[in-house]
């Protein structure tokens, strides 16, 4: 897996029980997801079609530093399916423990919101 991007737990992103917000998880996650399948089809428009099942595994407290990983799984035609990993680091022992998976499926589409071929990266050819 690669690391996509990483997130600090803010005081502000948390709840009565000083748990990260789910929804905010899952905002980082689409942001996550969104960055590795534009990079991967070379293009601004890929959109989200399908968040699968995330599994909340174990909380995120503030002063930790989630980060989120992922890989290509699944390439069609005009989409692309994305494995997503949260590992929670902690900075002062720097241990880790996954918080959080999913799986995400990204479209492309033409500038009218229709779906369109993904460009296939020739080696070489950039």
């Amino acid at each position: 897996m690669d690391l996509i991007t990483q997130h600090i737990c803010l005081e502000k992103d948390v709840g009565a029980h000083g748990n990260l917000f789910g929804g905010i998880m899952m905002a980082w996650l689409d942001e996550s997801a969104a960055i590795m399948a534009c990079q991967y089809a070379r293009s601004n428009r890929m959109v989200t079609l399908v968040a699968n099942e995330i599994r909340f595994i174990q909380p995120v407290k503030v002063g930790d530093i989630a980060r989120i990983k992922g890989k290509i799984e699944r390439v069609g035609t005009t989409s692309v399916t994305i494995k997503l990993i949260v590992a929670s680091l902690d900075p002062e022992t720097l241990s880790e423990r996954n918080v959080c998976e999913t799986s995400m499926v990204f479209v492309n589409i033409d500038k009218w919101g229709n779906k369109a071929p993904i460009k296939k990266y020739v080696e070489g050819n950039e």
